[in-house]
């Protein structure tokens, strides 16, 4: 087996080197408890997406979703922002009130309400706006180290990542994660790799993350060999299977005994705890269980559940409706065959939503304002 280095992020030692993905809606304290104690509490998990406008202005449903649970180092928080002034507030605002020990930017995120800001994977495509985001963020972090998330580019004629690479190191960004599409791929067809291991090559001088198509521990290895990047970002991969950081710990440090494929009890224990976490983080049971149900489909992935049954469960609305509902499955079903792949969105092909004009010249960003910035964060 080939030994990998730890990921060092700034002073924080990442190992093995394995990121939850930021994933809006997702990756909420309860989530990253699950994922964490899986782990052993190896590795980095990294919060849902936080808009900077929100986070300066206080926002009550942002404010929240920056809780970190005192078992979590280092915080992790991921930035989202189109305005450098607005990003170098909110940086600033998380140094002096020591909110985070570390901080992601997402030049990656697909959806339209986001690119047709100008933010997410549309902003790389205008350099001089990514400098000037990177340069403020940077600049007021201090001591903090700051990285970024991002894609190839726009779509196959509008590439983006080597030149985003570049002016990541300049700006002195710690580290820069790659998912291997292009915005209007979105999550269909398969991730290039191959981009990964080019923008590995290009950007030596700093630690450079894979994403993409990771449904396993083995794919992890696999990146890691292929592309020679220096640690893998999961996403997708993890939902309704937050155990999958517990393979990937066996399979980075080969420890041997073969990877988690929990039976229908297990998973239906892990489903009534994920569900309480939520409601504990919330504060109110029903709103938690409630928030729960966009994970029942992919735990019971493969599984067989009746239609019927899977309906009840996608509108339960306390802990007590959800066990005795789970009760009611054949729990002594095994692991099924086929249930490690794919999963969540696959959608590709799409059309990218951008302001007017945007893509006339990378270099002219007179379009771009504070105002462009959203007010919310999460899904």
């Amino acid at each position: 087996m080939t030994a990998f280095s730890p990921l060092a992020i700034g002073p924080h030692i990442v190992q093995p080197p394995v990121v939850l993905a930021p994933m809006a809606g997702i990756t909420n304290a309860p989530f990253r408890t699950l994922c964490r104690e899986f782990s052993g509490g190896k590795g980095l998990f990294v919060s849902e997406m936080i808009t900077t406008r929100a986070l300066v202005e206080r926002n009550e449903k942002t404010m929240q979703l920056i809780r970190f649970d005192a078992t979590e180092q280092p915080r992790s928080i991921q930035l989202y922002g189109v305005d450098p002034v607005t990003v170098g507030k909110a940086v600033r605002m998380i140094v002096d009130e020591d909110l985070a020990d570390h901080i992601d930017l997402n030049f990656g995120c697909p959806v339209p309400k986001v690119t047709r800001k100008g933010g997410g994977s549309a902003l790389p495509y205008k350099r001089p706006l990514l400098r000037a985001i990177l340069h403020e963020a940077v600049t007021n972090a201090g001591d903090l180290p700051v990285t970024m998330k991002m894609r190839k580019g726009i779509d196959d004629d509008h590439i983006t990542f080597l030149d985003a690479g570049r002016i990541a190191v300049e700006e002195g960004v710690t580290a820069i994660a790659l998912h291997g599409r292009t915005a209007a791929q979105h999550y269909g067809g398969t991730a290039d790799w191959d981009a990964i291991a080019r923008l590995k090559e290009h950007v030596p001088e700093i630690p450079v993350l894979g994403n993409g198509d990771i449904w396993s521990a083995d794919d992890a290895l696999r990146m890691m060999r292929v592309t020679g990047c220096d640690g893998v970002v999961v996403g997708r991969g993890c939902l309704g299977r937050p155990w999958l950081f517990a393979d990937l710990v066996a399979g980075f440090e080969g420890t041997g005994g073969g990877y988690a494929q929990p039976g229908l009890r297990e998973v239906a224990d892990a489903m009534v705890r994920h569900a309480r976490l939520l409601g504990e983080w919330l504060g109110d049971e029903a709103r938690g269980v409630i928030d729960f149900r966009k994970h029942v489909a992919w735990y019971l992935k493969g599984f067989s559940v009746g239609s019927e049954m899977r309906k009840k469960l996608a509108i339960t609305s306390s802990l007590d409706e959800l066990s005795a509902q789970l009760s009611e499955l054949d729990l002594d079903q095994p692991w099924p065959v086929g249930a490690d792949g794919p999963r969540g969105r696959t959608s590709g092909n799409n059309r990218v939503v951008l302001p007017d004009g945007w893509l006339k010249d990378p270099y002219d960003c007179s379009g771009v304002s504070e105002d462009a910035e959203l007010d919310t964060s999460g899904g």
